[in-house]
């Protein structure tokens, strides 16, 4: 049987953290051999809110670099930077002219973040989801692996293919989302209400996954549990079951045996075993991206491959839409 596509991409911005890593980058790296893959470094998706372009320059590089790292291999997955393909630019704005403007007043993400920004919100900002659309609908994507924040954001990249398909023919693939089962949220440490946080103002919320040892061993030391003493699964003691989580995902063991391994343990235990954890499990990861970006110009040569990859079917997919508009 013919392999079905996945498409991903994962924004530039901030300092990817272990959440990213649990909830998606390894999801990607063990399924990469069961379907044909193309994994983005979505910049221009990441300009929608002002950045330092000197900053976005190596943040770019180091995401892309912690994707191969983390086992993301060139021979099995197309690995690139949006903006290295115009055709997600170009079919935006295609998509941009069938697209109704209150699909996009509903996005519960636009409104979190234009209440931050105010007057200050760009039109890039509002319409990102357009260009999400046009990212993974230029592949012919069947799934889209996200996390339970972006699965509205799939629901309209559908609204806007069958609105497409309706008009113009057949052109697009309606994807699905897939959110992992466990680990889809991997919640803050000092802030286990929300999600792990990308920004670096929020340094002691997140295990970033280039940080050394003793920062790792020292965030999780200061993480946030509670007054009780029992450790177990309860989903009403956000702290100590994020840490739970987090220490159930790196050692695959089942929920009631760890449990019973910390049984009659403190919190001091729980942390400092997290924390082993966690090192252990980033150590090949951080070895391998310094060896990457070591090696000069081969991260470079990584990613113009991948584009020329991407491109090659991207333009394709261009030509059947602008065919099917009139627009040739």
């Amino acid at each position: 049987m013919e392999k079905k596509t996945v498409f991903s991409g994962i924004q530039a911005s901030g300092s990817l953290h272990l959440g990213n890593y649990l909830g998606a980058i390894r999801n990607w790296a063990a399924m990469q051999y069961q379907y044909n893959n193309y994994f983005c470094v979505v910049d221009l998706h990441t300009i929608t809110v002002p950045q330092d372009p000197a900053t976005l320059r190596a943040k770019i590089k180091e995401v892309a670099g912690l994707l191969f790292a983390a086992g993301i291999a060139a021979e099995n997955s197309v690995v690139f930077i949006q903006s290295d393909v115009k055709a997600h630019s170009e079919l935006a704005w295609l998509l941009n002219c069938i697209t109704p403007m209150g699909w996009l007043h509903r996005m519960t993400q636009f409104k979190e973040k234009s209440e931050k920004q105010k007057e200050e919100v760009s039109v890039g900002l509002f319409d990102y989801p357009v260009l999400q659309a046009a990212d993974i609908l230029l592949y012919d994507t069947h799934m889209v692996p996200v996390g339970e924040d972006q699965k509205q954001h799939v629901e309209l990249c559908r609204d806007i293919a069958q609105r497409f398909n309706y008009r113009y023919g057949d052109v697009f693939v309606l994807p699905e989302a897939h959110i992992p089962p466990v680990g889809g949220r991997v919640m803050g440490l000092s802030n286990p209400e929300k999600k792990m946080s990308k920004s670096e103002e929020k340094k002691e919320d997140s295990i970033f996954l280039l940080d050394p040892p003793d920062q790792i061993r020292k965030k999780i030391k200061k993480a946030t549990t509670d007054s009780l003493r029992d450790i177990s699964f309860d989903e009403k003691r956000p702290g100590v079951y994020n840490l739970l989580t987090i220490y159930q995902l790196l050692t695959d063991k089942s929920r009631e045996d760890i449990e019973n391994h910390f049984a009659g343990k403190s919190y001091k235990d729980l942390k400092e075993q997290v924390a082993e954890v966690v090192i252990e499990s980033l150590k090949p990861l951080q070895e391998r991206y310094h060896e990457l970006t070591g090696e000069k110009g081969y991260l470079d040569d990584m990613l113009e491959r991948g584009a020329i990859k991407a491109g090659e079917q991207a333009e394709e997919k261009m030509r059947q839409v602008t065919e099917s508009m009139g627009l040739k």
